[in-house]
Formats: structure tokens, C-alpha cells, sequence
């Protein structure tokens, strides 16, 4: 990756800060003092706020995106991402600011000839946006395939409780095409709700941990999310998960997690570390101990 580029397409996403500014001060003359700012599904407005509240609103939204947005792309940058990710979360980044300013250059417009808000080009790309940065993640840092080896022991591990947060979010955005008949929100709830079934699905099935005397296979639904081979296995240990730290696939660089309990093995590699959960970490330091065992006895005897 060219750092320097990269850093620059960074610090270009503080300028969605004067072009906001700059879209007000065009029409802040004709603006009516007292502006609608909010806007019901039918895109009628039921919210109103004096016209410099609705400028340091939108400065201040603006601001927050950016900031947060710039912050962890540089923790991208330090930390080695991979690069397809880090370019594709940062144009992810850049479509939610664009995303953003269209909505507050269409109030904008609203209050100066009534023309209606439109979001419907938005509400389709960004849950397709998400889904493609989602794929994108975890198709990164898996590594190569393991080489083909009888499985000694397979291991499983997920969560009934958090499953059904998704399919709390799955019914939402059911409830939420049932009740909106605009097209576009039909089509992005539908999209969203699919991302939530798989999720659903995938926390109540949970990771899948193959370990072969090639190394260590985690898996999903049919999908690997990565490989470890054996030789680069260095050190492991059972120890406790921080709740803080965020439950499902976690971590960016050379460190990455998958865990849905607050009970982890580390494994210790020659590219990082890998966090593997589960409800008996002693389990998983058994298999590990196995294919490491078997390691060591192949070498000896060569």
C-alpha cells in the first residue's frame, strides 16, 4: 500500500466539513428562519429548528463521522490491515459521509422549494455497502488452505442467547418492509435482514474448529475464516476474555478473535495471535496439545 496516498484520501474526508458549510452559506439568505429538519417515512417534515441550530447540527454530525472515521483508519494503517480491507473500509467510510451530506443538502433544498428528501438511492447502497465490506473482512487474514489431513478432533462453538438478538433484528426489519411500502426501504430491509438471518444462523451453529495434524481449520457455515498450520502454532494458554473487547469475529492486523463466551484460548503464532472461544478452553489446549505432540514425535524421528 502507498501510505502516503492513503493518509491523503484520509485527511480529504475533513473537507465534507466546509463543503456542508459551503452548501448552507449558498442559500442561507433565502432560508426560512425557522427550518424543517426532521422528516417522517413519508417524507412529510414533523420536526423544525431555527436555520443556524440546523447548520450546527449537520457541522456537527459531519464532525463526529469524521473524526471517529479518521481515527480508525490511521488504527488501520498502524496496525498492518490488509490492504484490499483498509481501502474498502475507507471508500465505505467516504459513501456514509457522502450519504450524510446528501441528506443535509436535501433538507437544504427542501426548505428552499419543498422538493422531497430523497433517500432511496441510499437506503439500497449502504446495506450493500455493508455486506461487502463484511465479506471483504473476513475473506482477509484467513490464509492459505491447510494440506489435506485426517481430522483428529473437532470442536464447535456459538451462542443460543446472542442468536436471538439477530433474530430480534431479523423480525425488526421483517416488521419494517411490512410497514413501509416505499420500494427502496422494502428492498434495504430485505437486504438487512438477510445479513441478520446468516448472522442468526451462523451464532446459533457457531465457529467450527478442525484440528488435523496440519494445523488448526475455523470455519462457518460451510465457510473458512482461517488457517492455522501447525508449524506456526508457538505458544497457547486457556485464559479469561474481556467483555469490552466485543464478542463474535474481532480484531484487525495480526490479531484475531472469534468468541461468543468470556473463556478464550490465545494461540501464539509466527504472523500473531489467534483467539479461539469456547465454554471448556481446556478442551481446545488438549487438541492443541494433540497435533503439537504428534509434531514433535514426526520430527524426532526423522
Amino acid at each position: 500500500m502507498n501510505r502516503k496516498v492513503f493518509q491523503t484520501f484520509i485527511w480529504l474526508m475533513w473537507l465534507a466539513l466546509p463543503i456542508t458549510a459551503f452548501r448552507f452559506w449558498l442559500a442561507w439568505d433565502r432560508l426560512p428562519l425557522r427550518m424543517a429538519s426532521h422528516f417522517g417515512i413519508s417524507g412529510r417534515p414533523n420536526g423544525w429548528m431555527p436555520r443556524e441550530n440546523a447548520l450546527y447540527l449537520a457541522l456537527g454530525l459531519t464532525a463526529l463521522l469524521v473524526v471517529v472515521f479518521t481515527l480508525i483508519s490511521y488504527v488501520a494503517h498502524k496496525t498492518h490491515v490488509p490492504d484490499a480491507f483498509s481501502w474498502s473500509l475507507l471508500a465505505f467510510f467516504y459513501l456514509v459521509i457522502s450519504f450524510v451530506y446528501a441528506g443535509n443538502s436535501g433538507v437544504v433544498q427542501y426548505n428552499l422549494d419543498g422538493q422531497r428528501v430523497e433517500i432511496d438511492f441510499w437506503a439500497v447502497l449502504v446495506p450493500v455497502a455493508v455486506i461487502a465490506l463484511t465479506a471483504i473482512f473476513l475473506g482477509t487474514k484467513r490464509g492459505a488452505s491447510l494440506p489435506a489431513a485426517p481430522v483428529i478432533m473437532e470442536e464447535s462453538h456459538g451462542s443460543r442467547a446472542w442468536s436471538l438478538l439477530f433474530i430480534a433484528l431479523l423480525l425488526a426489519q421483517i416488521a419494517a418492509a411490512i410497514a413501509i411500502p416505499t420500494p427502496s426501504v422494502r428492498i434495504a430491509s430485505a437486504l438487512l435482514g438477510l445479513l441478520f438471518a446468516l448472522i442468526a444462523i451462523h451464532v446459533w451453529t457457531g465457529f467450527h474448529y478442525r484440528f488435523s495434524n496440519a494445523g488448526v481449520e475455523i470455519r462457518t457455515l460451510g465457510f473458512r475464516l482461517k488457517s492455522i498450520p501447525r508449524e506456526d502454532i508457538r505458544l497457547y494458554a486457556a485464559e479469561s476474555w474481556n467483555p469490552l473487547r466485543g464478542y463474535g469475529i474481532r480484531g484487525i492486523g495480526n490479531r484475531r478473535a472469534y468468541v461468543w463466551c468470556n473463556k478464550v484460548v490465545r494461540i501464539q503464532t509466527t504472523e500473531g495471535e489467534v483467539f479461539l472461544g469456547h465454554s471448556d478452553p481446556e478442551r481446545i489446549v488438549r487438541d492443541l496439545d494433540s497435533i503439537t505432540r504428534n509434531h514433535q514425535s514426526q520430527v524426532s524421528r526423522k
